[in-house]
């Protein structure tokens, strides 16, 4: 009897104790963390390519990755040497536009050596449209949401782009382009490298666009991805002498992996962190307020997988 006096004293406690809201502070905390994540989330966007995609002698590896990107909503980045083996309008039609041309209305292309077969690239710009930037330049900006995306036209050689040294017309509105957004995080993408670890140098390493760097590393730029060597290296980040820079530095991805072929990597260069030359696929990068991540999806059947985060740097700078 007194056991029962008991219990009904301490039930009201009890389910007091239960059904007791948290304090307004911790329920304020809550729905700020809430809103934050949501609103992070809403402005977060992914841009999904590789470059070094099609060709109808082996249309396999384009039609391997075009199912990857079939199932990835973005934008969606081709960084050059698009359509084998001479970028006419003949190969976008009959290797390019059956395997990546169904992505066409949400890509942003780059120029290759393969499309400068044809001395002006006439055929990419005819296929591409006003999505190519200016004809006959192949240069252009654009934004996803709290990040600028450059793409470059790492083409140097040829003679109507005037070069890519200081004071070329590409260098010239490359720097105005990025002094109008100080405050965006910053992601480049063009066809060829700065740096690599291909076997050879001269195909894989390009000095040329050591100028670029030297003006995206200035304007605080957090990655560059390229092409070309048809395989898969990351690089830690990096000033344009090579000289690692974890506060500052560039983080350069080269993503040639589209389908066209498999280029041999040969001894590391400094810095470099993660290589793969045997897997066709596509990375993934979700750019986010101040931050950014990347995957690389391989093809159907293989195994190789890279994944990480990084800070923006001029989110860094902004907040301090």
């Amino acid at each position: 009897m007194y056991g029962l006096f008991l219990l009904v004293l301490l039930a009201p406690k009890q389910v007091q104790a239960q059904t007791q809201p948290p304090p307004a502070t911790d329920r304020l905390t809550q729905t700020e963390a809430k809103a934050g994540k949501k609103h992070s989330l809403e402005r977060t966007f992914v841009l999904v390519g590789a470059g070094d995609i099609a060709s109808c002698k082996n249309p396999e590896g384009a039609r391997a990755t075009a199912k990857l990107v079939e199932r990835i909503p973005g934008t969606v980045f081709a960084a050059g040497d698009l359509a084998y083996e001479k970028g006419s309008a003949d190969d976008f039609k009959n290797c390019y536009d059956p395997a990546w041309g169904r992505f066409k209305d949400r890509t942003k292309p780059a120029l290759g050596n393969h499309e400068y077969v044809e001395p002006t690239a006439s055929a990419y710009f005819q296929y591409w449209g006003t999505q190519a930037g200016p004809r006959g330049k192949g240069y252009y900006s654009y934004e996803l949401g709290d990040w600028h995306i450059v793409v470059l036209n790492t083409n140097c050689y040829v003679k109507d782009l005037g070069g890519c040294g200081a004071g070329s017309p590409q260098e010239t509105w490359l720097k105005e382009d990025l002094a109008k957004r100080p405050s965006a995080c910053i992601l480049a993408y063009g066809h060829h490298a700065l740096f690599s670890s291909g076997v050879f140098k001269r195909h894989a390493v390009h000095p040329e666009l050591k100028q670029i760097w030297e003006d995206l590393y200035a304007a605080h730029t957090d990655l560059v991805l390229a092409g070309h060597e048809h395989s898969y290296e990351r690089f830690a980040p990096q000033d344009p002498e090579g000289k690692a820079d974890p506060a500052n530095g560039i983080r350069e991805i080269v993503a040639g992996t589209g389908g066209r072929s498999h280029d041999l990597l040969g001894f590391a260069t400094p810095n470099s962190e993660v290589r793969e030359w045997d897997t066709y696929g596509v990375l993934k990068l979700k750019l986010s307020p101040g931050k950014y991540s990347w995957e690389f999806i391989p093809e159907e059947g293989k195994s190789f997988h890279d994944v990480g985060s990084g800070a923006c740097h001029n989110y860094r700078s902004e907040a301090n």
